[in-house]
């Protein structure tokens, strides 16, 4: 579609007063702080998993510049030990799992199903000060002394060997967790009481889906997670035999709890960014979603499989070869579900009416790196591949493929779409476009270097390596600084637009969501009247359905 036509869908709205909304009722840093509106809580917490990335990349990008030499000489090995599990710790629970669910989800869920609010508002912040609370607590033992066990925590290294603030750190992961688990329920129990009236489960939008989706993941698997943190800081301070051979533990019974929740978690990460997707692409295609049910059952359906794959983490653990070959199996069923949605968004874009704004580019980059994330799973959901590539720069290079190729780029995808709404303003078209497209190659060049060293044998988490491959960790290099400016762009014109922005209008993207029939940024109580649903989602095709739902 052409850029013409993409600039009258983004009409100007009437330079107009804008009314009481829920950034301007009232005022003061204490009236944020104490805040129950869910939408204010959203927007605290995109702050605060934005600057939880920033720390988490930075401490990757010394630890990469590190491995443009053979010999490592940038940093001692010591420091790269501490720096790459800093960079795993911070990017997965305190980035990646929190930031669609907490704070996308946290601003839109109410406004896409016609509440006022969440269910449970002062749980909202709660859960927000138990994050703050888990995240400073964490950054204080890992920047005050330090971890090297990397993000898994692996015991006996963890229980045992490491010394350093081991359990500071777990404990501030527990605390973390705790913020989730109240998320989840909090989004369940939203779901099922406050949808508007006519909002029929099968009229909810699939982002919704997703949530709930993930919701059910995190009220399953957090616990776990918490349970297993909590039996090592147990046994290091007790001495008590839980997972130490040396005290008559079995380390192998941590890995199994741990992927009983890291597995899953996979999919808390992957599955709001479907759902993201799945919004921006009939949106921006003018186009029905294609096969809504089967979307929307594949979201449950790859969240039932997320619990049933974990010991294919597992395969060289010392699992009987029975016990694999299931995990195997199962660990191949997943891919139904993913692929259906796949099929289901290339469907929809066939015959569409595109238009390459920038939500727009974001998602179609996260279809083709999820694709190929998707697809080099199949390889280590084998049992031979996955005993040559395992723990190698190949799995590193798979598993930022889904979770920064792919859950990434939907956030930047969503944030991008939805920040008209929260802001009330536009961005700058040109560079957020540019953002895009420099995100997606920078992470080509980063990433595909790395299959090659993986599949050539190079392991991962090593501060040293043999001079053959050097080329291929140069190029990774120079794609993680491409990569970087990507990343930084849009924390530049977001902010500009927040003072310099064009007035947004209700629904610049003429979009048939809930959330666009209310101003933009919305007033405090979201809506003036409870709406009243009468149409499915996505009716792109009927003319009047983005203003008679």
């Amino acid at each position: 579609m052409s850029t013409e036509i993409l600039e009258s869908q983004i009409a100007e709205a009437p330079a107009v007063v804008q009314p009481e909304t829920y950034l301007n009722f009232t005022s003061g840093i204490l009236s944020w702080l104490l805040t129950k509106d869910h939408k204010r809580i959203g927007i605290l917490y995109l702050v605060s998993v934005t600057v939880m990335f920033f720390i988490g990349g930075f401490a990757i990008s010394v630890a990469r510049l590190n491995l443009m030499t053979p010999e490592g000489s940038l940093i001692p090995a010591d420091t790269y030990n501490r720096l790459f599990t800093l960079h795993g710790v911070i990017m997965v629970f305190f980035f990646l799992v929190p930031v669609v669910p907490a704070a996308l989800g946290n601003f839109v869920l109410p406004l896409m199903i016609g509440a006022k609010d969440l269910a449970l508002p002062r749980i909202n912040l709660l859960s927000w000060y138990l994050y703050i609370i888990g995240a400073c607590w964490t950054l204080y033992a890992m920047i005050a002394g330090g971890i090297d066990t990397g993000w898994t925590f692996y015991t006996p290294y963890s229980s045992q060997a490491s010394h350093y603030d081991i359990v500071p750190t777990m404990i501030g992961v527990v605390i973390a967790g705790f913020s989730s688990l109240f998320t989840g329920l909090n989004f369940v129990v939203t779901v099922h009481w406050m949808r508007a009236p006519g909002l029929t489960w099968f009229r909810l939008p699939i982002f919704v889906w997703t949530l709930y989706a993930t919701s059910i993941i995190f009220l399953l698997a957090v616990p776990v997670l918490a349970m297993a943190l909590i039996l090592v800081v147990v046994e290091r301070v007790t001495h008590i035999g839980i997972f130490d051979p040396a005290l008559g533990g079995d380390p192998l019974l941590f890995q199994h709890l741990f992927w009983f929740y890291s597995h899953p978690a996979v999919y808390i990460m992957i599955l709001p960014g479907m759902g993201i997707v799945s919004e921006i692409i009939p949106c921006f295609a003018r186009k029905k979603l294609y096969g809504y049910t089967f979307v929307a059952y594949s979201s449950m359906g790859i969240a039932a499989l997320a619990f049933l794959v974990w010991a294919h983490h597992m395969f060289v653990a010392g699992i009987s070869v029975y016990a694999a070959l299931v995990f195997s199996s199962l660990s191949f069923l997943v891919a139904v579900p993913s692929a259906i949605k796949v099929f289901n968004w290339t469907a929809t874009l066939y015959k569409g009416s595109i238009s390459f704004a920038t939500p727009m580019l974001f998602a179609l980059g996260f279809v083709a790196l999820f694709t190929i994330g998707g697809l080099t799973g199949l390889f280590l959901a084998t049992l031979g591949m996955d005993i040559h590539v395992h723990d190698t720069y190949f799995v590193i290079a798979h598993f930022h493929f889904i979770m920064v190729g792919g859950m990434v780029m939907a956030y930047m995808g969503g944030l991008h779409y939805w920040w008209p709404k929260m802001t009330g303003r536009m961005y700058s078209q040109w560079w957020s476009r540019m953002s895009a497209l420099i995100i997606f190659f920078g992470f080509f060049l980063t990433f595909l270097p790395q299959f090659v060293l993986g599949y050539n044998g190079m392991p991962r988490r090593y501060h040293s390596y043999p001079p053959e491959f050097q080329v291929w960790n140069v190029l990774s290099t120079a794609g993680a600084s491409i990569l970087a400016v990507g990343y930084v762009l849009p924390l530049g014109y977001l902010l500009l637009s927040l003072r310099y922005g064009k007035r947004a209008g209700p629904n610049p993207w003429r979009a048939t969501g809930l959330e666009w029939q209310t101003p933009s940024p919305p007033p405090k109580d979201n809506f003036e009247e409870t709406p009243i649903v009468v149409r499915d989602p996505y009716q792109y095709h009927l003319e009047k359905a983005q203003n008679e739902l």
